[in-house]
């Protein structure tokens, strides 16, 4: 039987949980090799502004937070330069950043996805080319591969776009 999950905005309360899942998470990239994605990232500091600015949530499963995640509606001034290929649209759009859990339920990409896509109907995302887990899961839940983006430090990115 699948647990009652319930998403909600973070609070400054939640940063500790958040860390410690974002370093489960970096620990199971290397162990399937992603070993150069979130090297010390996400920092406390980009945590504590995304709480603040209302994009960071939490996922919780019987009052235990168990997942992270960021999501903004508008422009991301990454996404503005795409190589190799297209974006789908260019209709206003929300971007899921930084989704991360504490392994204990499988699904939380696709919970994730659900919610935000009540909130704009067009959703974005990227991730490491060394993630294939992350290209995986995108890719089963229906993103399209658009390209290449690069992060504020250069990195590449493959990016991915939904529209429901």
């Amino acid at each position: 039987m699948k647990q009652e999950l319930v998403i909600r905005k973070s609070t400054i309360n939640d940063l500790n949980r958040m860390l410690e899942i974002y370093e489960f998470a970096r620990k199971q990239m290397r162990l399937n090799g992603n070993p150069n994605q979130w090297i010390n990232y996400p920092p406390r500091e980009l945590l504590i502004e995304d709480i603040i600015s209302g994009v960071s949530y939490v996922i919780e499963s019987k009052s235990k937070v168990i997942g992270t995640f960021a999501f903004s509606i508008g422009e991301d001034p990454t996404y503005q330069v795409i190589e190799d290929g297209s974006w789908l649209n260019s209709e206003p759009y929300g971007t899921i950043h930084r989704i991360a859990s504490d392994g204990t339920q499988k699904g939380l990409l696709k919970l994730v996805e659900e919610y935000c896509s009540q909130q704009i109907n067009n959703i974005r995302a990227d991730t490491h080319e060394d993630n294939k887990i992350m290209q995986h899961l995108l890719e089963k839940s229906g993103f399209s591969k658009c390209g290449i983006i690069y992060t504020h430090d250069g990195s590449p990115r493959i990016a991915y776009q939904k529209r429901y």
